[in-house]
């Protein structure tokens, strides 16, 4: 038996659970108790669709045994499906996640105080480290019989080593600390289970010395006993009725890892050619975990009750991957496998269902301003990905998704702009970056402002993706103000003529600049600033070819259209300069200057600082 170092990410992640997080040390009966919960639910589907463990017959149950009387022990046994050696080598050795070293660097210091981490990256088993000094894991896989104990001080490493154990399943001994002595008491282990795991679908027992008194001056009399302390009823199954918020908050909890009650449910039960039940949580803060590649799926699939899997990222589309929950079909057959689900109708439909459900509840939610403000500041980028991936919903979608203005405070919607827009207007305005402050400085919003027209801010680099491709909401069209054609609708006769008189300049900038530039006009959308880069009507913006490198796409280099205001002095000055090279000069940085106000890296500064001084010494 060789003594096993933790890898460093578990070290760092457990000097934090242990230093952080005492405040919340009760949720570790929480967590052993999930895990219970998940071995039997894994063997209780095993022995309906494994042939090995057909004949196993066994009575789920979860035990917690108590040392009152010395407060030093701890013990949770369930007979679950239980682990072999490689089983607690993947699980209790290291934490099978991608991130969690830069998650841990990354941890602000008031997220440390939040116990929303335990749970994050699969860690819950990790919290028994607050309460113990040690901890050690018997278990006996369900169909082998072979037991293995797992020890560790949470701190130096782990052992494994071959044990005993009569039956399959797993026990959890605790050497307490001081810390966890509070625990060892039935009235604290009563309360804390029925706050978190009052509805695990298992009877949890607790096995305590009840002590009973005689007449005065008889030694009290103690009584092994046992007691079941939750009601092990499906939660979801229930009426609505039958059931208080308290009651919903409490179940969250325990199929979330979350410490705090969630923003709100939905409770649904289908009758008809479709029968099935569904409970799902949007969570108070988006999963920390929501744009990995490899993130958490966090709906449960159970069939007539039994639990078919929590790790299938089709059960809802992807965009609501931050919905947690069950759902629990009657039509499904017990023995659905994996691949079978991926093509499933049934599951397809509740799918379709659930989606549209989930939509129209997240729909009505907006009839409570402050609510949906919370639930746009952690869920508003996902909506946004199923403008394009979830076709069918797409309109229910440009309902729901928000956007900062030009116009109002706060989030606006495509439908309130709509009622915003001036008479005569023709299309909804919008300019997209990956800053908020930097667009609303743009020059490009000059004219709009000026002329009182309402321009909507896209700072989120997904609005690059995802505008263009809606194209219209509510047979309106959507221009980007930093794209060529947008200008065109707000042009007034006035602009016309000043565009006549720059065309010898326009040409001469064209020259000086050469293939810098795909063109060079003159603006109608500038008011106060000299010049502006704008992307061709057919372009990619320089923002979205930023992007499409980033994700390994060949993109050509975008030229930028240079904009030059007619009207600006220093455009009007240049038009009287016969000096080529001062010509020249100031083309450049008309050209460089707009492209630094827009956010693009200039590719050779030098130069520019050169001109920029060349320019400065004449000025002086």
């Amino acid at each position: 038996m060789a003594h096993q170092q933790f890898k460093t990410e578990v070290n760092d992640l457990l000097q934090l659970i242990t230093h952080s997080l005492y405040s919340h040390s009760e949720i570790f009966l929480r967590e052993l108790i999930s895990n219970s919960s998940d071995a039997l639910d894994k063997l209780k589907y095993l022995t309906l669709t494994d042939e090995k463990l057909k004949d196993l017959e066994f009575t789920p149950q979860i035990d917690i045994e108590l040392d009152e009387e010395n407060h030093k022990i701890f013990t949770v046994r369930d007979n679950g499906i239980g682990m072999d050696k490689e089983d607690l080598e993947t699980c209790l050795g290291t934490i099978a996640r991608s991130g969690t070293k830069n998650f841990l660097k990354n941890l602000s210091e008031e997220s440390k105080k939040d116990s929303n981490l335990i749970g994050q990256f699969g860690v819950g088993f990790y919290s028994v480290f607050m309460i113990a000094d040690k901890a050690e894991v018997i278990s006996k896989k369900a169909g082998q019989d072979k037991a293995y104990k797992w020890t560790s001080d949470g701190k130096t490493g782990y052992d494994i080593e071959e044990s005993e154990r009569d039956t399959h399943g797993t026990t959890i001994i605790l050497y307490l600390n001081e810390n966890g002595k509070e625990y060892d008491n039935r009235w604290q282990v009563e309360q804390i289970t029925k706050k978190y795991s009052n509805h695990i679908a298992f009877p949890i027992y607790l096995h305590y010395e009840k002590t009973e008194y005689g007449k005065e001056g008889e030694e009290p009399t103690k009584t092994p006993t046992v007691e079941q302390i939750n009601s092990a009823s499906a939660l979801w199954r229930k009426s609505k009725n039958e059931l208080k918020p308290e009651d919903y908050n409490e179940f969250y909890k325990t199929i979330s890892n979350d410490y705090e009650d969630p923003m709100f449910h939905i409770h649904t039960r289908a009758e008809g050619q479709l029968e099935y039940n569904t409970l799902f949580y949007f969570p108070q803060k988006a999963p920390m975990d929501m744009f990995q590649a490899d993130y958490r799926p966090g709906v449960k699939l159970y069939v007539k009750r039994v639990f078919i899997t929590d790790d299938d990222k089709e059960l809802l589309p992807t965009y609501l991957r931050f919905v947690r929950g069950i759902i629990d079909s009657e039509d499904l057959p017990l023995n659905v496998s994996r691949e079978i689900l991926q093509k499933n109708k049934i599951l397809a439909n509740i799918k379709t269902a659930s989606t549209k459900k989930i939509l129209s509840e997240i729909s009505k939610l907006q009839n409570n301003t402050e609510k949906y403000i919370q639930f746009i500041e952690q869920y508003n980028r996902p909506l946004k990905e199923g403008l394009y991936s979830d076709y069918a919903n797409k309109e229910a979608l440009l309902e729901l998704v928000r956007f900062k203005s030009t116009s109002v405070d706060g989030w606006t919607s495509f439908k309130e702009y709509k009622e915003r827009m001036k008479e005569g207007q023709k299309s909804i305005y919008y300019i997209t970056g990956d800053n908020e402050t930097l667009l609303r400085n743009s020059p490009l919003l000059e004219a709009y402002a000026k002329k009182d027209i309402e321009v909507l801010i896209m700072a989120d680099e997904i609005d690059e993706v995802v505008i263009p491709m809606v194209g219209k909401f509510d047979e309106i069209d959507l221009k980007a103000i930093n794209k060529t054609g947008a200008a065109d609708e707000i042009k007034t006769e006035d602009d016309k003529k000043s565009e006549d008189s720059v065309k010898p300049l326009i040409k001469k900038i064209k020259d000086a600049l050469g293939d810098k530039v795909k063109d060079v006009v003159a603006s109608s959308r500038l008011t106060d600033s000299p010049s502006c880069v704008v992307a061709d009507e057919n372009d990619p913006s320089a923002q979205m070819a930023q992007m499409m490198r980033a994700m390994g796409q060949p993109v050509p280099d975008v030229i930028p259209v240079l904009e030059i205001n007619p009207t600006h002095e220093i455009v009007t000055k240049l038009s009287d300069i016969k000096d080529k090279d001062l010509i020249k000069d100031v083309s450049f940085l008309l050209l460089e200057q707009a492209l630094l106000v827009e956010g693009t890296a200039l590719k050779d500064p030098s130069a520019f600082s050169k001109r920029l001084n060349r320019v400065l010494k004449m000025a002086l």
